[in-house]
């Protein structure tokens, strides 16, 4: 598992947009944590990375965005943002197109994933949000499955930036 204490919404957003270097096509992100701990805005940074153009926000309402963007060959790479926090049911989620999403060549960024229950996929990075001792500060838990050697710590230049200039991180 890999951690990081972020103290502003920028700092989740750089953080975000290293952890989308590691990211590639049939990944599904599971973003869990309480209401305003920095789910969508760890979402603006992945899509930043993948130079989404369009202006991100939490899907609450529709339950599903989906963003057109740029992967490193310059290849178009759809992102699917799926806020699950009204759903009740999982039946819900699959009517949402879950499945066919999952498996569209692009990327699943899922907030309130916790409610996927049966349906969370093996192969995936949960990310778990956590309030901090302040008004901005976060603290962000970076899971993959299965874990491997090569991918139970995601190597992200910004947090390396970071430990650099703030050793406590």
């Amino acid at each position: 598992m890999h951690s990081f204490l972020s103290k502003s919404p920028e700092d989740t957003t750089n953080y975000a947009d290293s952890f989308a270097s590691s990211l590639q096509r049939n990944d599904i992100v599971m973003l869990i944590g309480d209401l305003g701990s920095g789910k969508t805005q760890f979402v603006k940074g992945v899509c930043r990375f993948f130079q989404v153009r369009d202006t991100i926000s939490s899907p609450t309402f529709v339950m599903l965005h989906r963003y057109e963007g740029r992967d490193g060959r310059d290849e178009e790479l759809l992102l699917y943002h799926f806020d699950l926090y009204k759903v009740k049911r999982e039946s819900e989620i699959l009517e949402l197109g879950y499945e066919e999403f999952s498996q569209a060549n692009g990327i699943c960024l899922i907030e309130w994933a916790d409610k996927l229950r049966e349906l969370i996929p093996h192969r995936r990075a949960e990310i778990r949000f956590t309030l901090g001792s302040t008004e901005n500060e976060r603290r962000i838990d970076i899971e993959r499955f299965p874990t491997t050697r090569t991918n139970s710590a995601v190597d992200l230049p910004y947090t390396k930036k970071l430990q650099s200039e703030h050793p406590r991180y």
